[in-house]
């Protein structure tokens, strides 16, 4: 008999040979009380099924493996979109639903693991611009500011594309990380509705990051983290407030057509800090990551998120995590100075939008190995910014408060 979880010891023997599979099934009730577009409770769920392969334990050759995971998603209407009129998620399983397909890709590592070479069909949220620290947070994602600019959000969850990225660590407290995607990896509903869409037709997305590590794994001394990015988009991109002559495109005199930019690019920094405990996720943690973008292209031209984690706080409970997050997404001077013209040109009394935001509290709760349940409050304030509501031209959609409780299982 094997361990709990693995009864015939099927798991291990196939370990053994460097084959290694899981699962995780994540559900969830998400309600707004107030605000948004209506309010009402939405379910979602997902399920994920992953696969890698160490081939230098199943063939003999060293530092070459195989990764790959599907999604099956089941969701009656995000809240993001069916509520709140998208930018910063609600829940970061939120997706169209769908059984699709995600990463699959070989890696190749050599001079002692120091160098790997990635080559497949990608996401960048695995590797680029992510918070360790964050993950316990519904509404922690792929940022607002890449999600909200790149086309069809760039290659994040749910979406993958083909891409290449190289690693390199000189040691064990350095990496840097640099990468090239296909930079429209097809939006989810119509064109990669199967995650099987290999295309390589679209303008690349460059990434760069370099890493700080320090006190990580059994070190002793409070742990913590340093990275800064940045990325370029070699697409064409269109002005957010004047037409291709110079003139306002609220304008009653605009040509309506709309000036084409070159490429859009961002940079950003995260940093990661424990102020309290022993290994390097127990105790009180923080986090911050920061971002900025051109204005005149993209509609999120800053951003920022942060918080704070409890890990292992509550006597008699070592796996119970709770903490509190913040989310910024501002509004581009484009965007706004596109607002104030309609307002000015046309009479259009509509909001002048500036920024949106969440505040997430949230408690993780061990029910046994392999399960855990976490009840989740939100505030979402002006939502998208500011939109206008669908049913007063002259008035923002309202903020609110998000219940919600979410259930994981691993295997």
């Amino acid at each position: 008999m094997g361990p709990p979880g693995d009864p015939i010891s099927l798991r291990a023997h196939l370990e053994s040979f460097g084959v290694l599979y899981s699962f995780v099934y994540i559900n969830e009730i998400l309600g707004n009380v107030g605000g948004g577009f209506r309010q009402g409770p939405i379910y979602a769920g997902k399920l994920e099924a992953s696969l890698t392969i160490d081939f230098g334990k199943l063939a003999g050759v060293n530092g070459l493996s195989l990764f790959a995971n599907t999604f099956q998603i089941h969701d009656t209407g995000g809240l993001r979109d069916r509520s709140f009129g998208r930018l910063i998620t609600v829940s970061n399983i939120e997706a169209f639903p769908s059984t699709r397909a995600s990463e699959i890709w070989i890696e190749q590592k050599w001079s002692s693991d120091r160098f790997g070479l990635r080559l497949g069909q990608l996401t960048a949220d695995g590797e680029f611009f992510s918070a360790d620290y964050g993950k316990l947070f519904l509404s922690n994602d792929w940022p607002t500011i890449t999600g909200a600019n790149l086309p069809a959000g760039g290659p994040a969850y749910p979406v993958s594309t083909p891409g290449v990225r190289l690693r390199f660590d000189p040691d064990d407290s350095t990496s840097a990380l640099a990468a090239v995607f296909n930079g429209d990896p097809g939006e989810q509903r119509l064109r990669n509705r199967a995650g099987t869409n290999f295309s390589v037709d679209g303008p690349p997305l460059v990434m760069a990051e370099v890493q700080h590590r320090y006190n990580q794994e059994d070190a002793a001394g409070l742990a913590g983290s340093f990275k800064l990015g940045g990325y370029y988009h070699f697409g064409r991109f269109d002005h957010l407030r004047f037409d291709r002559v110079g003139l306002p495109l609220a304008s009653p005199s605009s040509t309506g057509v709309t000036r084409r930019l070159g490429g859009t690019s961002g940079i950003y920094v995260v940093a990661e800090l424990q102020l309290q405990g022993g290994g390097p996720e127990d105790g009180i943690t923080v986090y911050t990551r920061i971002s900025a973008s051109p204005s005149d292209r993209n509609l999120v031209d800053r951003w920022a998120d942060g918080g704070i984690v409890f890990a292992g706080m509550v006597p008699g409970r070592p796996n119970d995590k709770f903490g509190a997050s913040l989310i910024y997404a501002g509004i581009g001077e484009s965007a706004r100075g596109f607002d104030r013209d309609m307002r000015r040109l046309t009479n259009d009394l509509r909001p002048i939008r500036s920024f949106c935001a969440t505040f997430e509290v949230s408690y993780q709760t061990q029910i046994m190995p392999g399960w855990v349940v976490q009840p989740d409050f939100q505030y979402v304030f002006k939502p998208a910014g500011g939109i206008v509501s669908p049913f007063d031209h002259t008035a923002r959609v309202r903020g609110g408060p998000v219940f919600g409780l979410r259930s994981t299982f691993l295997y």
